[in-house]
């Protein structure tokens, strides 16, 4: 493990991609293949493999009070050293007292993080923690918490792994790319790219692909001057979702990778009516089902709806019927044994409409008919409705496009996505075959309250600012922003809230409520995270209003009104 600290080091002290990749290439060639395997996984920034589900659940709160015992420093110097660095694996290496260690593998530290996931307790992980950081140097440790919060941070991504893997072996970086696709499992594609066998993988069902992303457009010209004839699709409101389904077996994973299978319970035997082995990729809505209304057999909700489903392990019958939801699938990734990547999205969604068609679960819809109207076979149908084919519309000119775009908001939602017919899906990308065109809900002129010290290229700047509206007297906090003020404007405001400090709680700052921030956001939830009773999504600073006085803020009134009219419609009782 002290060689791979030590060749980290070496990759965090250079800023040139291509001196990255030679330094992780030669340090991987010097390595047997278990232990590359492995050094292969940890450099991407995680303890286990992609594909596992394997999680450490050994959280920052119970590292700290670890890192605490060891190091024998009281707690405001552990702070400290966290305001500089910003980072908990580079305080270790600067409080933990220096010592020889005993010489562990990267194999055998990725047993020992094998143990602590396994581990029933936050007793028992710290203990085993402990133990670890007791028998290595702090170098080590600090490149070992490093990877156990996922937070590398030495300038090396995923990518830069696959291309020192093709340096090391002499393979292709695509046959690379692809096999780690296929596996997610680097550690895995190193061995087979060692051997000369890359061409061998199948897909792994079960482990989340990256996600095609959008481009943001500011209007419709910009939006079709990127190709012809685009494919329009409402935006959802809701959370992007990939479903993985194979041999009645289902998986749902997010955009952050994570298996949120067990919040959408009702999903999974729906979707596993579909006759071959599939990957999905849709969104994921709170749906409100209008039955009896046939102009109008239903809707997607606000997020703020879907929100009460999200995080649950388990959800209740009773839950479900209150907030339903619907999967609204939109392109198509793996069937039938064979990856459509490459193949255009206008033959991707003719795959779609087929399989939902010969789907053997009949509330499987289709979309027929104008964008945005679902026509089902019955009112019961409607009713359970759980997973549909996205609605999807064409333009030609700018004057479509706006209309579409009303539709959509009038409908409740975002705005529009629009797509490139012939793109090929591009996993984890964000290019201008995709674009996605929606307009701020409102703004708001808030006071900021707290503000904590940033990370990575803002380590020792404020840069997280807590801001509240007013009520009454007093101000009540409603949500929390650290995009959108430049790098020089966050190191004057940096300068200004240290001298403006109330209290200070260590990574956290109460400040004096002086200035006054414009934020934009996507819609506003009830929430009890801030006492206003409701938070912001997605809030990103516009400007600071140093135009206007604290006591000019808008009032807590002023969010109640912007949250009761966006379209909240409850779905009716079944």
């Amino acid at each position: 493990m002290l060689q791979l600290a030590q060749t980290c080091e070496q990759i965090a002290a250079t800023t040139k991609k291509l001196e990255k990749i030679a330094i992780v290439a030669d340090y991987l060639k010097s390595r047997a293949i278990p232990e590359a395997a492995v050094s292969a996984v940890f450099l991407s920034g995680r303890p286990f493999p992609v594909w596992e589900e394997t999680t450490l659940n050994a959280g920052g709160a119970l590292l700290w009070r670890v890192l605490e015992d060891l190091s024998g420093r009281p707690e405001p110097d552990l702070s400290e050293a966290y305001r500089r660095h910003g980072d908990l694996g580079a305080v270790a290496a600067e409080v933990l007292p220096s010592r020889a260690g005993r010489d562990l593998s990267v194999t055998e530290i990725q047993d020992r993080f094998r143990k602590i996931a396994a581990a029933r307790g936050p007793a028992a992980k710290s203990a085993l923690v402990r133990e670890l950081l007791s028998q290595i140097t702090p170098l080590e440790a600090k490149y070992i918490l490093k990877i156990m919060t996922g937070d590398l941070r030495i300038g090396l991504k995923e990518s830069l792994v696959e291309e020192a893997i093709a340096k090391a072996y002499g393979s292709t970086l695509a046959q690379v790319q692809r096999a780690n696709m296929l596996l997610g499992d680097i550690g895995q594609t190193l061995e087979l790219a060692a051997s000369a066998k890359l061409d061998q993988p199948t897909m792994r069902m079960f482990h989340s692909l990256g996600f095609m992303l959008a481009s943001p457009v500011e209007s419709a010209e910009e939006g079709l001057s990127y190709f012809e004839n685009a494919f329009v699709e409402d935006k959802y409101d809701g959370i992007r979702a990939q479903a993985h389904c194979a041999g009645g077996y289902v998986k749902i994973f997010s955009r952050t990778r994570d298996d949120i299978t067990e919040s959408f319970p009702e999903l999974p035997d729906v979707l596993a009516g579909i006759p071959q082995d599939v990957i999905l990729d849709g969104e994921i809505v709170a749906w409100s089902y209008l039955v009896g209304e046939p102009n109008e057999p239903g809707r997607a909700l606000p997020f703020s709806a879907l929100q009460q489903r999200l995080g649950r392990k388990k959800v209740s019958d009773e839950l479900m019927r209150r907030v339903p939801v619907a999967y609204l699938v939109f392109d198509v990734l793996y069937t039938g044994g064979e990856l459509l990547l490459e193949r255009p999205l206008r033959e991707r969604g003719k795959t779609l409409d087929t399989l939902l068609a010969a789907a053997r679960n009949p509330v499987v819809a289709r979309a027929r008919g104008a964008q945005g109207r679902l026509t089902f076979d019955s009112a019961e149908q409607a009713n359970n409705t759980r997973v549909l084919r996205a609605p999807v519309s064409q333009a030609s000119s700018p004057q479509e496009l706006e209309k579409l775009f009303d539709a959509a908001q009038a409908r409740g939602n975002e705005g529009l996505m629009i797509k490139d017919p012939e793109s090929p899906y591009m996993p984890g990308r964000r290019g201008k075959s995709w674009l996605k065109l929606k307009r701020e809900l409102a703004t708001l002129d808030v006071v900021v309250t707290a503000v904590e010290y940033g990370h990575g290229k803002r380590i020792g700047v404020l840069s997280d600012y807590t801001f509240a509206v007013r009520d009454g007297e007093r101000l009540v906090n409603i949500g929390k922003a650290y995009s959108g003020l430049t790098d020089a404007k966050i190191a004057e405001m940096t300068k200004w809230f240290l001298e403006h400090t109330i209290e200070d709680q260590g990574l956290r700052l109460i400040v004096e409520p002086k200035i006054v921030l414009e934020v934009a956001f996507n819609n506003i939830m009830k929430s009890d995270r801030h006492n206003s009773g409701f938070a912001l999504r997605f809030p990103r600073i516009v400007r600071l209003r140093r135009d206007k006085l604290p006591e000019e803020a808008d009032r807590i009134e002023r969010a109640k009104e912007i949250y009761e009219t966006q379209k909240f419609h409850p779905p009716m009782s079944s």
